[in-house]
């Protein structure tokens, strides 16, 4: 069984990956980004009857990333993340810069803190939990999709860098999970989108989050692959989300201006 680290634990498929792997036997140290939710997180593993070690781990926080150093870890899951909608000539830049900072450089952060440990040993596994929209980018959701392309660039770049020494490198793509994640991504934009000053009209987001899925089988997804010796490079869920991966890539392609 493995020591699994696993970051934003607190809700979604983070939560609901942590208590599958716990229960499936494995040491899981479970990071949330606030203490209410380490607090709930370990109610709800007391409930379940697992045992895992919940941890607070914003991972743009230096004190909370050297205390997950003080972890052994075989298995680093990057799955933290923060979403929000908006056009990319309109949304305000610090809001960028904050999805930045979250998705892709706190756990460069801890890329970099938690990593070297495993090329030592010559074993270990990273995944980085990315999105439908790390390949496939659509409009209004240009800057999130960004953060997630930065992450496709570097889980590809860090493979060939790190499998020839006996550290396996991964990536997650999940497609439209009904798990409150992409409800959030969409109204967090009305803090500061105003409709009299606004350059673009508003989209209708309703026909997309009426039809996300039951997270339930991503999770099963992320329990089997995150711990698994041999598995493809990239998992895609829903499994009909890959055939429309590939066709929006020669799409991308063969589009003109």
């Amino acid at each position: 069984m493995a020591d699994i680290l696993i970051t934003g634990a607190g809700s979604g498929l983070g939560r609901g990956a942590a208590l599958g792997l716990a229960r499936a036997g494995h040491h899981v140290v479970a990071g949330a980004e606030i203490w209410p939710q380490v607090r709930e997180l370990r109610a709800e593993a007391e409930r379940a009857g697992v045992r895992l070690d919940a941890i607070k781990l914003d991972v743009t926080d230096p004190a909370d990333r050297a205390y997950a150093r003080r972890h052994r870890v075989d298995v680093l899951v990057l799955n933290a993340g923060v979403q929000e909608a908006g056009s990319v000539v309109e949304i305000p830049m610090d809001r960028v810069r904050r999805s930045f900072e979250v998705n892709v450089f706190g756990h460069l952060h801890l890329v970099q803190d938690l990593v070297p440990p495993m090329l030592e040993r010559g074993a270990g596994k990273v995944v980085w939990v990315s999105s439908a929209v790390g390949i496939r980018t659509r409009p209004w959701v240009g800057a999130y999709a960004a953060t997630k392309h930065a992450i496709e660039a570097l889980a590809w770049a860090m493979k060939g860098e790190l499998e020839p020494r006996g550290v396996r490198v991964a990536v997650v793509n999940p497609g439209p999970y009904r798990t409150g994640y992409n409800d959030t991504g969409v109204e967090a934009m009305f803090q500061w989108w105003d409709s009299s000053t606004a350059l673009l009209d508003r989209p209708d987001f309703d026909d997309y989050l009426e039809h996300q899925r039951d997270p339930a089988e991503m999770v099963d997804e992320m329990v089997r692959v995150i711990p698994a010796d041999r598995h493809p490079f990239r998992t895609a869920y829903p499994e009909e989300i890959r055939g429309q991966l590939r066709e929006f890539e020669s799409q991308v392609w063969d589009a003109t201006t």
